[in-house]
């Protein structure tokens, strides 16, 4: 009889076998080790795709179209069953077109192993007997002997220094050992390090995948954050973190099955809660594992630039209420609510009430005291915790990782991933049509997170220290590479300056619509490209607001058409160029009015004059020397508007163009700005006239990191 193991992050968690069309298991029992008896996996069950995103009873039921697609030879096959395959190498192919895929591992022809990547985590199906053709392998490598059993959960009230108390969930690690043949309890693992998790998601939600770190042996502790679920307080978003951070370590620390150590782990605003407790300067705080993380208000969310968020009203919506509820981001009248004036009016009538985050957030149109207690990279003094840090090119908080990687850029002890992936982290080979190499994907993040804590919290000596300080995958050409530091120490500036149609074009003379130039040599005339913003029909930033990604690639290639849009493009390359890092951008700008937003993209357009958005940043104009104070333009005044971007690593392959786009506005990303003192916020709207000066004095430019 065949029968298959399913893994996560290299713990057996169930075995299965299929018999014609249903599939039955036997699920492993987390408190006593035992593999239950075995009964039908109902199409109901999600219990390992709760455990690792991957659904085991489709994967077996649609084995035999895999492997007709297989056995066809085809690099590219389409099974009945409906996957698409691409062939990795001569053992692997990968899926496309899905999130969550799973990869096929091929051995003699025939398929031994389905696997599927996510963004901390790795899950395999694999045939009893090659387990080693996997990343399994590795696993065994590290040694981690019998699994321990769980014990939990117990929730606590864990109380904060102001009184207020926080649910939190203690997951405990039981030793077993064999007694002959047989295995027995031999009660609790004693001091052990933790695993921390806070979050705003409900502390039960998800729970099985962290059971992993208790089985290696690390109390697990998950706590709602002040406001969520079952823990007192106000929900204010990334207000309190910082204190509430400090206090839930040490409360760790006093435990009787605490050996004082603690890690941090996930994503998002899980990343955000752990730069936020580093910041107290804990010293319970022993390693971090951050993915993902949100950073400083007006850096990353939700004021990025100074600008308002509207694309995060989806996730204000789904944790507008005490339990998160997902549902509330899928929507057909985005498009109506994001039109709505004021904006405090939306949430009553999208949810027929006020949330009151959303209200405070209006109420401090600057960056004020109020946003300065949630910014964990200015309230970091010299403290640090060694961090492993992951993102991706298109993470919608990747300007949070850029402020982390600022923060520890001469810190020694950290390690960065950085792959082709958006704000869900590694799990697509395609995302909007943008199509990544077979390798884009890892199947290690895990082994590598386990690593580095077993290495910081446990001090076992493997080798993880010595590894690369940056990994990194450069799309285009589809290379991952490392590097001594980020940024990357042997990085090369080159600046690309902004020119318009016609070299001899008098400031105040150039067209509407600029589609200019991009030229390494500053152009000797002073030329202006003009266009005309009006708040009421805003160029669009590509997203599915239900999506709730901000930062995925598109095709902006129609967009580009709108006259309120202006290019810049290089010549077609006669050699790849490839760049890694952010860029910065200075734009000169002059306007009819006292305020305006500037958006600036690069593109990748190919032979076929496709425009592939890499990266992108905002800045309100009013903050363009700083958040505190806005400072209004003088109409017709040349002002000096300095922007940087999200980060990448790109080739751009010879016969494509590097493109340079600026506009004023970014529907479903920011609110328009209407142009006036009271931003983006404003009953009362103009037109603005704005235009981007270049050559002479004004040296409007883009500067990227070219790779050596």
């Amino acid at each position: 009889m065949e029968t298959w193991g399913f893994y996560v992050s290299g713990v057996r968690y169930g075995t299965c076998r299929k018999e014609g069309e249903r599939v039955f298991h036997s699920p492993l029992d987390v408190t006593s080790g035992e593999f239950l008896p075995e009964r039908e996996l109902a199409p109901e069950d999600d219990r390992y795709v709760v455990l690792g995103k991957m659904n085991v009873r489709e994967a077996l039921l649609h084995l035999e179209p895999c492997q007709e697609g297989i056995r066809l030879g085809d690099d590219r096959f389409t099974a009945s069953s409906g996957e698409i395959y691409e062939k990795k190498d001569k053992g692997a192919y990968v899926q496309r077109h899905i999130k969550f895929p799973r990869d096929l591992v091929v051995k003699d022809g025939q398929i031994v192993a389905f696997i599927t990547p996510a963004r901390e985590l790795c899950s395999v199906l694999v045939k009893d007997g090659y387990e080693d053709e996997t990343v399994l392998r590795q696993w065994k490598e590290m040694g981690f002997g019998l699994p321990y059993l769980v014990h939990g959960p117990e929730t606590f009230m864990v109380p904060m220094r102001d009184g207020v108390k926080l649910a939190a969930d203690v997951y405990l690690p039981v030793k077993r050992e064999r007694a002959g043949q047989e295995m027995a309890v031999a009660g609790p693992a004693g001091k052990v390090p933790t695993v921390l998790v806070r979050t705003p998601y409900g502390k039960r939600v998800g729970a099985e995948t962290y059971y992993r770190y208790v089985q290696r042996g690390y109390a697990v502790v998950i706590q709602d954050v002040r406001g969520r679920e079952d823990s007192e307080g106000e929900w204010l978003p990334m207000h309190y973190e910082v204190e509430d951070g400090d206090d839930t370590l040490n409360w760790i620390a006093d435990q009787k099955w605490s050996d004082g150590k603690v890690a941090m782990t996930g994503g998002s605003y899980l990343g955000y809660v752990q730069w936020a407790a580093a910041a107290s300067e804990n010293p319970h705080l022993t390693a971090m594992l951050s993915s993902v993380c949100a950073g400083s208000p007006f850096v990353d969310l939700p004021r990025r630039g100074g600008c308002f968020n509207s694309g995060s009203m989806s996730w204000a919506f789904m944790v507008s209420g005490q339990r998160s509820d997902a549902s509330l981001m899928d929507r057909d009248d985005w498009d109506e609510l994001l039109d709505i004036r004021p904006l405090e009016d939306i949430a009553p009538r999208a949810l027929g009430h006020q949330v009151p985050f959303l209200k405070k957030w209006l109420d401090h149109p600057d960056y004020d005291d109020f946003w300065k207690m949630g910014n964990w990279k200015e309230r970091t003094g010299a403290h640090r915790v060694p961090a492993l840090i992951m993102s991706g090119w298109f993470d919608d908080n990747g300007m949070g990782t850029t402020e982390a990687l600022d923060l520890y850029e001469d810190y020694t002890e950290k390690k960065v991933i950085l792959g082709p992936w958006k704000h869900s982290g590694n799990a697509d080979y395609d995302i909007h049509g943008f199509a990544l190499a077979p390798n884009a994907l890892r199947y290690d993040i895990d082994l590598v997170c386990f690593q580095w804590i077993e290495h910081y919290l446990k001090g076992v000596e493997n080798g993880i220290e010595k590894t690369p300080v940056v990994e990194y995958y450069t799309m285009g050409s589809g290379q991952w590479k490392t590097a001594e530091n980020w940024p990357l120490p042997d990085g090369e500036k080159v600046t690309f300056y902004l020119d318009g149609k016609a070299a001899d074009m008098a400031v105040g003379s150039g067209s509407e619509a600029g589609h200019g130039t991009l030229s390494l040599a500053a152009p000797e005339n002073e030329c202006g490209d003009h266009f005309t913003y009006d708040p009421e029909n805003p160029s669009t930033h590509i997203i599915d607001m239900s999506e709730n990604e901000l930062e995925v690639p598109e095709n902006y290639t129609d967009e580009e058409k709108r006259t309120d849009i202006l290019s810049y493009s290089t010549g077609v390359l006669e050699k790849e160029f490839t760049i890694t890092g952010d860029a910065q951008a200075v734009i000169y700008l002059s306007s009819d009015c006292e305020d305006t937003d500037l958006m600036v993209r690069i593109t990748d357009v190919d032979e076929n004059g496709c425009s592939m958005k890499l990266a992108d940043g905002v800045m309100s104009v009013r903050y363009r020397n700083q958040f505190e104070h806005p400072e209004f333009m003088e109409p017709g005044k040349v002002y000096p508007v300095t922007i940087r971007t999200t980060k990448l690593s790109h080739t751009f392959r010879k016969g494509h163009q590097m493109r340079v786009t600026v506009t004023s506005s970014a529907k479903n990303f920011i609110f328009p700005n209407s142009n006036t003192r009271d931003g983006f916020n404003s009953q009362e709207i103009r037109l603005a006239h704005n235009c981007v000066h270049h050559g002479g004095r004004y040296r409007s430019a883009v500067t990227v990191m070219q790779e050596k």
